[in-house]
This record gives C-alpha cells, sequence and structure tokens, in this order.
C-alpha cells in the first residue's frame, strides 16, 4: 500500500503542476493572440485526443476545453499552418457562391488537381474562413487524420464577420448560418486580404513575436507574483547569526557529544566563540584537523566542556547543528529584487544548455518529468507555502526553456520571424518542419539525460 502512495502521490501532484503552468503559458498565447485581433479556434489543456470535454466561447467563438492526455496543451492560433497561393481568393469565392462544395469539384472549377484543391481548402480552414464538413454516412467524423470530402461556408454577420471576430452579432439582418450560400460583393483578393488580417500570418511582425513570446512571458510572471507574494506575505526564513544551536541533527557528532536544542557553544578547542559565523570557522577547523576537539557550551546556564570523539582516519565535514532561523518579511522592493536575481540564475541555467562548452555539464543538473513529479509531491506535503514555490520554480524554467532560439520552442519561432524578416520572405515550411525536427532531436536527447539524472537520484 505504501508503495503504491509512493507512486500516485507524485503522479498526481506531477500532473497537478505541470498542467496548471501548461494551462497558464497557453492562456497567454491565447489573451494575446485576442488582443491583437487574430482568431483562435481552440483552447485545450492536454493533447489533442478524440475524447474530451469543452464549451464554445459565445463572445470568441474559440472551443475551450480539456482532453484525458494532461501531458502539455494547445492554442490553435489561425493562420500558422498552410501555404500561399494565388488561388485562395477564387477558392474562398467559390465555396462563398455555393454555400456547400466537394473538393473534387473545386478542383475541376479551378482547373488543378485535387491535392492542391485540398490544399487551398485546408488552408481556408485554417484561416477560419470555411470549415470541413463531416458526413457520418461517410464514416467522416471530426478528430479524423484526413479532411473530409466537402467544405461549407461558416456563419456570418452582415459585415461578414463569423464568430471567432471580435464584434460579429448574428442577430443583424444579413447574416447568414453555416453552410448557406453568400456571393463575394466585390473583389474577391478584397475578401481574401480582410480573411487574412485576422490571421496569425497576415499580421506584422511584432504582432507575432508578441503572440510567441506572451506564452513563456506568463509563466515567468506568474512565477515572479509568487515569489514576491511569498516573501512579503510569508516572509523568508534566515539563519540568526548566535551561537546559539536551533537544532541537532539526529545520529550527529553533536547529538553523541550530548548538545541539545537551546545550547550555546561558547568555545571550540579553547577558541571563542560569540556568533555562528566564527562558530562556524572554529568548526570547520576542528574538523578537517581529523582529531578529537573540545566544545564548551552554556546549557540551563551552566557551563559545559565535552569532548568530541572523531573517528580514526576519517574525514568529517558535518558536526551535526542548524543555526536558529527567524522569519523576516521583505517589502515589495526587497521581494522583487529577489525575484529579479533568482529569474536571472534561472535564465543563465537555460542559456548554458545551449552554450556547447557548458552544455554537457548544465544536463547534469537537469530534471524530467519523473524527478519534477517526485519534488511536486515532496513539496505538496511540506505545506501550501512550499508548493507555491515549487510552482513558482518549475513555472520560471519553463518560461526561460521555451524562450530558447530552438524550433519548435517559442524562441525558436521568433528566430524564423526574425530571419524571414530580414531575408523578407516567408521561410518554406518543409524548411521549418527540417529545423523542428532537429530542435526536438536535441531535446530527446535532453529528456534522456534528465531521466537518467532522476532515476539515478531516486534509485541509487
Amino acid at each position: 500500500m505504501a508503495a503504491l502512495a509512493g507512486f500516485v502521490a507524485p503522479l498526481f501532484w506531477g500532473v497537478v503542476v505541470l498542467s496548471l503552468l501548461v494551462f497558464v503559458h497557453e492562456a497567454g498565447h491565447f489573451l494575446s493572440a485576442r488582443l491583437c485581433g487574430m482568431r483562435v479556434t481552440e483552447f485545450y489543456l492536454g493533447m489533442p485526443c478524440r475524447a474530451r470535454l469543452s464549451f464554445r466561447s459565445r463572445r470568441y467563438g474559440t472551443e475551450v476545453g480539456v482532453t484525458p492526455i494532461l501531458l502539455g496543451g494547445y492554442t490553435r492560433i489561425c493562420g500558422m499552418e498552410g501555404e500561399d497561393d494565388d488561388l485562395l481568393a477564387t477558392c474562398l469565392a467559390s465555396v462563398q457562391r455555393q454555400g456547400r462544395v466537394a473538393a473534387t469539384d473545386v478542383a475541376v472549377e479551378l482547373g488543378i488537381d485535387e491535392e492542391r484543391a485540398y490544399a487551398l481548402l485546408a488552408t481556408l480552414c485554417d484561416w477560419a474562413s470555411i470549415r470541413p464538413l463531416y458526413d457520418p454516412r461517410r464514416g467522416e467524423h471530426p478528430g479524423q487524420k484526413t479532411y473530409p470530402a466537402r467544405f461549407e461556408t461558416l456563419a456570418r454577420d452582415a459585415d461578414m464577420l463569423t464568430e471567432y471576430d471580435r464584434g460579429h452579432d448574428f442577430a443583424r439582418a444579413g447574416s447568414t448560418t453555416a453552410g448557406q450560400a453568400r456571393p463575394v460583393v466585390g473583389a474577391p483578393e478584397e475578401l481574401l486580404k480582410t480573411e487574412r488580417s485576422r490571421t496569425y500570418r497576415g499580421k506584422g511582425f511584432l504582432a507575432r513575436a508578441f503572440v510567441l513570446v506572451a506564452g513563456p512571458l506568463v509563466n515567468i510572471a506568474l512565477a515572479f507574483a509568487i515569489v514576491v507574494g511569498s516573501l512579503c506575505l510569508a516572509g523568508i526564513s534566515i539563519a540568526v547569526n548566535t551561537n546559539v544551536i536551533g537544532h541537532v541533527e539526529e545520529g550527529s557528532c553533536a547529538a553523541a557529544a550530548g548538545l541539545v536544542d537551546g545550547d550555546s557553544i561558547t568555545a571550540v578547542d579553547d577558541v571563542a566563540t560569540s556568533d555562528w559565523n566564527g562558530l562556524c570557522d572554529a568548526l570547520g577547523t576542528a574538523l578537517s584537523a581529523r582529531r578529537d576537539f573540545t566544545v564548551t557550551y552554556t546549557h540551563g546556564g551552566t557551563s559545559q566542556t565535552v569532548t568530541v570523539d572523531m573517528p580514526e582516519g576519517e574525514q568529517m565535514t558535518r558536526f551535526g547543528i542548524e543555526a536558529q532561523r527567524s522569519v523576516v518579511r521583505l517589502n515589495v522592493i526587497q521581494a522583487s529584487a529577489y525575484a529579479l536575481d533568482y529569474a536571472g540564475q534561472v535564465g543563465t541555467f537555460a542559456l548554458r544548455l545551449i552554450m556547447p562548452q557548458h552544455t554537457v555539464e548544465t544536463l547534469q543538473g537537469t530534471s524530467s518529468v519523473v524527478g519534477v513529479s517526485a519534488m511536486a509531491a515532496t513539496a505538496a506535503s511540506e505545506g501550501p507555502r512550499e508548493l507555491l514555490l515549487f510552482i513558482a520554480m518549475v513555472s520560471m524554467s519553463l518560461g526561460f526553456m521555451n524562450l530558447l532560439p530552438i524550433p519548435p520552442l517559442d524562441g525558436g519561432k521568433v528566430l524564423i520571424e526574425v530571419i524571414q524578416l530580414m531575408v523578407r520572405r516567408p521561410i518554406p515550411t518543409r524548411v521549418q518542419n527540417g529545423i523542428s525536427y532537429l530542435g526536438l532531436a536535441f531535446f530527446l536527447l535532453v529528456f534522456c539525460f534528465a531521466l537518467k539524472n532522476d532515476l539515478s537520484t531516486l534509485f541509487f
């Protein structure tokens, strides 16, 4: 039973912590995309799966939900996939004119092969300009790996706004429902330009970069807020610089010598000790000498001297005492300075991971999901404050790791955006996918190292 509890507790707290932080991360992408006027069709906690619980936001049109595979999350922002094609405007006009079309008919009408027709329709679906039409009689269903045979228009209001667009109002006269024909008024290119402007690809560099970094920045901001709040409200435990013992470790040299909590050590081998710093220096010198030494201490108002027996030929590095501690509550400025310093340390650690001369050394200090889950369970057992601080630690790490310029991480996508801005043309999707595969291979290597570290710590 104890073994089962030892397995379930880390699993539970690992899922809770990681799911919470992924949700916060994806919320950053979602809110920033909506703020920039991009369409967002899905916002999910958990990896894509046919089994899901969800509801559709009446304000944004976004399908919000959770899947049982709580190993991540995703936000489907329109316009992040698909290829540009000079027939997109004509294809969109064709669907609008007919209401519902088959991909084969689009291919015939535009004089192209079915593969290109499907690519056009898939891009328009990704833009949320049209949508797939699944026919159960054909065995088609949402979530299948391929697109169905037919596609249809979306519901649009009098201004051609869809449910994913800000300010839509389907109660107005002139609105049309999904699948209803509505011929394009004016040039098809103008409608396509308007549709593009409401997607990720249709926004400028700054808006796209902002959406990409918003997820990691929200993780960092959450960690910063937790650390500052904890230091201001709960305070921080600090050692008191006095020669009074706060705690004696069980089974230590100090315990064997008869010292107990609250005793005051006044001398070590006739070296006077009036504060904790001096006491640590004196004990360090005595322990490094590898010989017996005396400790003079006050207990209950009476001074006593005891000889500490050192194991012959062994190097002892710990005497087994801890300082008295007191809780100090910091002000906002002090707490913020502490949080900034911590953020700098985490950022430096993440950066060293991609510096060849430090990569192997840095990998020795990484943890995988297994280690994070075990530490989450330990933190939860120590109380809410410790759990919150652990969440802050993981959130800060998650944020900085995602800012690394390695595709498919958010920082890697920003790097691709910068390169595209400099060369003034988009990088082909297949090239981006190839770079992303290399990045995934690197992080698979990182995961293997981290898992090895965790297994060594847990079992050996």
